[in-house]
């Protein structure tokens, strides 16, 4: 009956022992649910996961379980707050997204503008894109929806390195899944290594990109990525893609954590995430699995943060972030 906080039968047999038995070893454990060592390891990791297993700030290595008052109610708490925000976050994009619809299918009506380029077919909005993106003075934002395979590897030389070491600003944001490919997450790695920023987002409305502020290209039929691409000038086009394009950036991610940052600089919401985590006894693997980041990703941001905090181990890391009121 607790599984909607994510408490399965067998995960609340171990944390029930360990209040019934709050001194025992694992193997004790074992012994008395009738299960492998293993197994109730596997367990402990994923109450540690549920912050209803935690460490004991007094011992280096001791930990207890929270109390069922406090932790399970505090678990109903957390995952309430995450499907609000998820309800929320799809709410305004849904919005942002029927708006962005609404004018598109307005300028659909009239191509005989002179503020809109029509460009039938993938192959010829590639070239066009290609050229705006050269003659680009200052900027270049842009949306990236497209699920990236690990199978595809990408080039060796994007023409985005090219323009960013030329000195043009880009801001890019991809769909989070984007993560999961090791190819894309080295390009995205690349392109903030050359200056380039870099968020990720849940769900993208569709692709689009800004030249200099004063162009807008988006999608012919955003169903059909082959179809083409419209180039729009109008300024009020322009200023609509603007809005949209700076209510995601808002809301997305860092992938990667700024360099130089102050020590009281306040945490992304990566590092905050990561730093509950690991208060609440997390592995790295466990980190990057709840986040959806790469395994190199979650111990740099450990790393960035035992750093600004001072701290070498784990203990201190804790210590330093509980003084701070960080956890």
């Amino acid at each position: 009956m607790l599984e909607p906080l994510g408490l399965d039968e067998a995960t609340f047999a171990v944390y029930h022992a360990l209040l019934s038995h709050p001194d025992s070893t694992p193997e004790q454990i074992a012994a008395l649910l009738n299960r492998t060592v293993a197994e109730v390891h596997e367990l402990m990791d994923k109450l540690r996961a549920l912050e209803l297993l935690v460490p004991t700030w007094t011992q280096p290595d001791g930990e207890h379980a929270v109390h069922p008052r406090v932790g399970l109610t505090g678990l109903a708490e957390r995952r309430r707050t995450e499907l609000n925000k998820m309800l929320g976050e799809l709410k305004e994009a849904e919005a942002s997204a029927d708006v962005v619809a609404e004018q598109y299918n307005e300028l659909l009506t009239a191509r005989s503008s002179g503020d809109v380029e029509v460009l039938k077919g993938r192959a010829n909005a590639s070239r066009r894109i290609e050229e705006l993106a050269l003659k680009s003075r200052e900027t270049f934002w842009g949306f990236v929806p497209a699920h990236i395979d690990d199978t595809i590897k990408p080039a060796e030389r994007s023409p985005d390195f090219d323009h960013l070491e030329r000195g043009l600003k880009m801001r890019t944001i991809y769909l989070q899944s984007m993560t999961q490919s090791k190819y894309a997450l080295d390009y995205a790695a690349k392109m903030h290594r050359l200056g380039g920023e870099v968020r990720a987002t849940p769900t993208l409305p569709m692709r689009l990109l800004i030249f200099d502020r004063e162009i807008a290209v988006m999608p012919m039929d955003p169903e059909n990525p082959t179809a083409g691409a419209l180039i729009h000038r109008s300024p009020g086009v322009v200023s609509l893609a603007l809005a949209l394009f700076d209510s995601y950036w808002a809301r997305a991610t860092e992938l990667f954590a700024p360099e130089d940052r102050d020590d009281d600089a306040p945490l992304t919401p990566h590092e905050a995430e990561v730093l509950r985590l690991l208060a609440g006894g997390a592995k790295d693997e466990q980190v990057a699995r709840l986040l959806g980041i790469s395994l190199r990703t979650a111990r740099r941001i450990t790393a960035n943060l035992s750093e600004r905090l001072d701290a070498a181990s784990r203990f201190e890391l804790g210590v330093a972030a509980a003084k701070r009121g960080w956890v």
